[in-house]
C-alpha cells in the first residue's frame, strides 16, 4: 500500500521546493474538494471516540468546522459523484447507478460540471483519483472541465492487478499468459488490467496499487504548484481510492487496528499532507472540503468502515445491511469537514442539514460565478453556514434508491427537519450474505431522528406526533416530485461496448503494457471523442 507515514512524509517534502508561489492576484479563493470512497461517519475520531487512526483529520476538524448532519446525494459511487459535480440529484442529471468498465456513456454531456463553471471563471482545474462518470469519448474528465486528470477511471477493484489489494472475496492477479490460465472469480475482474491515466494517456496497466496513494499525493502537490505559479486560482478535485477496499498493506497491521485501520491511517496521512501543501501557498487562500461519497460497504465485513451510531436497527432486524446502497442513515450520512483559516470558524460543530449537493452552488458563489441556466438545483449556497453566520441548511432533503430496493434513482425517502419518512425500505447485502426484502410503505414509516438516531422504532401511525407531521411530509414529497417532473431532466447512456474498455495493448492478455511510460500509446481523438481501446 505504500503508506504515507512515516517514509512518504520524509520523501514527499521534496515536492515543496518552489511551492512558495505568489498569492493569487485577483483574490479569488482556491478550492480543494477531497472525496473519500465508502468512508463511514464513524471513521473519523472527531466523530467517533472509538476511532484512533485519524489524527490529521481530527486536527483538520479542530482547525475548521465539522458538519455532523451531512449527507451524500446517493449511497453509491457514480450517482453521488455526479451530484457533487452538478448540484443535482440523479433523477435530474440522469446518473442513477454505476457505470461499467465497458460503458459507452457517462454523465450526460448537456449537464454542466462544477469544473466547467470554475474554468470559465478563470480557475485552473484538476481532477486526481477515481472518476467513475464515464471515460469513453467526451465523457472523459478532460472534456468535462478538468484541464488536468490523473487517476483510475473507475473503482480500483474494477480491474486486475499484479499485486491485488485486500478484498472479499480475494481476487487473483492479472493473467500473464493465454486464456487457459485465467481464473473466473465471483465479484472479481480477471480479464482486463486496471488502467492508470494521465489526461487521455494510459500510463500504467495494470496499476501498481502499492504506490497509488503516494502518486496521488505527488500529483496533487504538482498540480497545486503549477496552478499557483500561473497566478490563477485553482480547483482540485481529489477523489481518493480509500476506503473502497484496502490497497495492499504496507506493514503488518498494528494489534487491534486490523487491515482497515492501517488503510484508514494511510488516508489520514494523505489528507494531512494535502493540507500542508495547501497551507504552504499562503494560509487562508484555500478552502478545503473533505467528505465521502456514501457510507461503508458492509458486505466487505472487516474491510468495511464504521457507521458510528447510524446502524439502521429497524432494517437490521429484518435482514440485510443498512449502509451503502440504502437510504438508511448509514448509507448516506457521511463525515464532512471544511477548513479555511480566517474564514471558516475553528473548533465549531454544525448541526445544519447539509448535502454533498451544496458543494456546487457554494463554490460557484464563492468564486463570483453564476449557476448554469435552464435547470433546477437540489443544492444550496451554504456559505453562511460555513462562515458561522447561520446553522440552518435544508428544510427538505431527498434520498434516492441506490440499489437496495425499488427502482434505482427513485426518491424513496424524505427528510423534513428531524423527521425521516420511508416510502420504500430494503437492505443491501450484509456481511453474512443476507439482503433485506423490499417493502413499500403507504403511509410511510416515519422516524424522529432527534430521539431515535439508530432508526429503530418508527412512530406509531395512530400517535398524535405521526398525525401532526404526516401532512407536511406528504406535501413536501408531492412538491419534490412535481418539481423534478417540471425540470430539464437528462438521461444517461448506460449502453456497453467492449471497445470502450480502456486498453493500452490489445495484443497482450489483460491489456498489459510492457516497458516504460513512453511505450504507452496516446488515446486517439476521432471526431471529437477519445478512443481508449
Amino acid at each position: 500500500m505504500g503508506t504515507l507515514s512515516p517514509w512518504a512524509v520524509l520523501v514527499l517534502p521534496v515536492v515543496l521546493v518552489g511551492l512558495w508561489a505568489p498569492c493569487v492576484v485577483n483574490g479569488l479563493p482556491n478550492f480543494i474538494v477531497i472525496l473519500a470512497d465508502d468512508v463511514g461517519w464513524g471513521d473519523l475520531g472527531a466523530n467517533w471516540a472509538e476511532t484512533k487512526e485519524t489524527p490529521h483529520l481530527d486536527q483538520l476538524a479542530a482547525e475548521g468546522t465539522r458538519f455532523v448532519d451531512f449527507h451524500s446525494a446517493a449511497s453509491t459511487c457514480s450517482p453521488s459523484r455526479a451530484s457533487l459535480l452538478t448540484g443535482r440529484l440523479g433523477v435530474r442529471n440522469g446518473v442513477t447507478h454505476n457505470f461499467a468498465i465497458s460503458s459507452v456513456g457517462g454523465l450526460p454531456l448537456n449537464e454542466t460540471t462544477l469544473a466547467e463553471v470554475l474554468r470559465e471563471a478563470g480557475y485552473s482545474t484538476g481532477a486526481i483519483g477515481k472518476w467513475h462518470l464515464g471515460h469513453h469519448g467526451r465523457h472523459h474528465p478532460n472534456f468535462r472541465g478538468f484541464e488536468y486528470y490523473f487517476g483510475i477511471p473507475y473503482s480500483h477493484d474494477m480491474g486486475c492487478t499484479d499485486t491485488p489489494g485486500y478484498n472479499l472475496p480475494p481476487c487473483p492477479p492479472c493473467p500473464r499468459h493465454g486464456t487457459a490460465t485465467r481464473v473466473a472469480r465471483k465479484d472479481c475482474y480477471t480479464e482486463v488490467a486496471l488502467p492508470l491515466l494521465e489526461n487521455v494517456t494510459i500510463v500504467q496497466q495494470p496499476v501498481e496499487l502499492g504506490s497509488l496513494a503516494t502518486r496521488y499525493a505527488e500529483e496533487a502537490a504538482q498540480f497545486i504548484r503549477r496552478a499557483s505559479n500561473s497566478g490563477r486560482p485553482f480547483f482540485l478535485y481529489l477523489a481518493l481510492a480509500h476506503m473502497h477496499v484496502p490497497l495492499t498493506p504496507p506493514l503488518p497491521p498494528a494489534p487491534g487496528r486490523g487491515i482497515y485501520g492501517a488503510t484508514l491511517s494511510e488516508m489520514d496521512a494523505l489528507v494531512g499532507w494535502i493540507k500542508q501543501v495547501a497551507d504552504s501557498h499562503g494560509k487562508g487562500s484555500t478552502l478545503l472540503w473533505f467528505t465521502g461519497d456514501n457510507g461503508p460497504w458492509a458486505q466487505k465485513c472487516e474491510l468495511a468502515g464504521r457507521l458510528g451510531p447510524f446502524v439502521g436497527a429497524w432494517q437490521r432486524q429484518r435482514g440485510g445491511s443498512s449502509a451503502k446502497q440504502t437510504t438508511w442513515e448509514g448509507g448516506h450520512r457521511v463525515p464532512a469537514l471544511v477548513y479555511w483559516p480566517g474564514r471558516v470558524p475553528a473548533k465549531r460543530t454544525s448541526h445544519a442539514l447539509l448535502s454533498i449537493l451544496d458543494i456546487f452552488p457554494t463554490l460557484v458563489a464563492l468564486a463570483g460565478a453564476a449557476l448554469p441556466p435552464n435547470r433546477r438545483f437540489d443544492g444550496l449556497d451554504v456559505s453562511p453556514v460555513l462562515f458561522g453566520w447561520s446553522d440552518v441548511g435544508h428544510k427538505v432533503l431527498l434520498h434516492p434508491n441506490s440499489g437496495a430496493a425499488g427502482k434505482v434513482g427513485e426518491i424513496e425517502t424524505l427528510r423534513l427537519a428531524q423527521y425521516k419518512a420511508f416510502y420504500t425500505t430494503g437492505g443491501a447485502m450484509a456481511c453474512d450474505g443476507s439482503t433485506g426484502p423490499a417493502q413499500q410503505h403507504q403511509p410511510p414509516l416515519i422516524f424522529n431522528l432527534d430521539r431515535d438516531i439508530q432508526e429503530q422504532e418508527p412512530l406509531d401511525v395512530a400517535s398524535m406526533e405521526y398525525q401532526a407531521v404526516l401532512p407536511a411530509i406528504s406535501r413536501a414529497y408531492a412538491r419534490a416530485l412535481q418539481d423534478i417532473a417540471a425540470d430539464n431532466v437528462s438521461i444517461a447512456d448506460y449502453s456497453q461496448d467492449p471497445a470502450a474498455v480502456p486498453c493500452c495493448n490489445v495484443q497482450h492478455v489483460g491489456c498489459r503494457c510492457r516497458g516504460a511510460r513512453a511505450a504507452t500509446p496516446q488515446l486517439r481523438v476521432e471526431r471529437g471523442t477519445t478512443r481508449l481501446c
